[in-house]
């Protein structure tokens, strides 16, 4: 059994490259994988390893300037969800390209899982999903707005062209672990929205700590590692990955003509060429070779 921790704290880090291979060797030394980022503005990311070695991680991130109280959020899984460690150097730990946006100066309310139905159902109450499209498709809050954007360098944008919808209403944004909405309310407060509020901890806080029976919750989480997606109970969920468009697929979507092993699903068949499908199939093919003589192929861990 593997411990997944997801986690993300707004600091300044006025040189994270100095940062980083200390990091790194803290997460090679204890079997941790996964991938961290770094910028100036703080550390994201999510990774797994057993529990002596996530908590030796913990207690290192813990030690950097402005982490002593830096919160994480965990989970597990039954394979390995990551097959290698990176820790990189960003401009930013989730891209916005707002260059004015500082949520250590001001944030949304946070509302507590345990009281986010009663926010949600309030009829002054706008629900907004910050997350890109192809993770709203699995699952997504009763009566939330999904904005249909690709990143999330697109939400300002989508703002701007729908705010007018949003008159006289409380905003509630939230996303998988909380981390879009440190920016998105801050950007919203920025643009003269007064009532702002976002789900502390996440969807994932939401579906460890609500019970199913009484969840506002549709369908399944996405998580970006080998589970796929997760649901109530933070339970493994039964999506897959296309991957040729790396995007969730349920098995039934393995029954769709579109569908060919590592070179498409409905959801990316109209979008490669020819071409495209044909370098595909020769990976394909190359990692079919590489089982049958009993070797891994770089493609083999990367689906993995």
């Amino acid at each position: 059994m593997y411990i997944v921790a997801a986690l993300y704290h707004f600091t300044p880090f006025p040189d994270p490259a100095a940062i980083k291979d200390p990091l790194l060797a803290v997460c090679q030394a204890n079997g941790i994988n996964g991938t961290l980022l770094l910028a100036k503005e703080g550390i994201n990311g999510t990774v797994a390893g057993d529990r002596n070695g996530i908590d030796t991680l913990i207690a290192h991130i813990q030690s950097l300037p402005g982490c002593a109280d830096f919160e994480w959020k965990e989970s597990t899984a039954s394979v390995k969800p990551f097959i290698r460690m990176k820790v990189r150097l960003k401009k930013e730990i989730v891209t916005m390209g707002q260059p004015d946006i500082d949520p250590l100066a001001k944030v949304g309310h946070y509302v507590a899982p345990e009281d986010w139905n009663e926010l949600i159902s309030a009829p002054d109450v706008a629900v907004i999903d910050t997350r890109n499209d192809y993770e709203v498709g699995i699952g997504t809050f009763e009566g939330a707005v999904d904005p249909e954007t690709a990143s999330f360098r697109e939400f300002p944008a989508w703002w701007e062209a729908n705010k007018d919808r949003f008159h006289n209403k409380r905003i509630a944004m939230f996303c998988t672990g909380g981390i879009r909405c440190e920016k998105s309310t801050n950007y919203l407060l920025g643009q003269g929205v007064e009532d702002v509020f976002h789900l502390k901890g996440g969807i994932l806080k939401y579906l460890e700590e609500v019970p199913q029976e009484d969840s506002k919750w549709n369908g399944e989480c996405f998580v970006f590692d080998a589970r796929v997606s997760v649901g109530h109970g933070l339970s493994e969920g039964p999506h897959e990955l296309c991957h040729a468009c790396r995007r969730p697929i349920l098995p039934s979507d393995k029954e769709r003509p579109e569908f060919e092993q590592g070179v498409s699903c409905h959801q990316c068949a109209h979008e490669t060429s020819d071409f495209d499908k044909d370098r595909f199939r020769e990976r394909q093919k190359q990692m079919a070779l590489s089982a049958a003589r009993g070797e891994s192929h770089i493609g083999q861990d990367a689906q993995k």
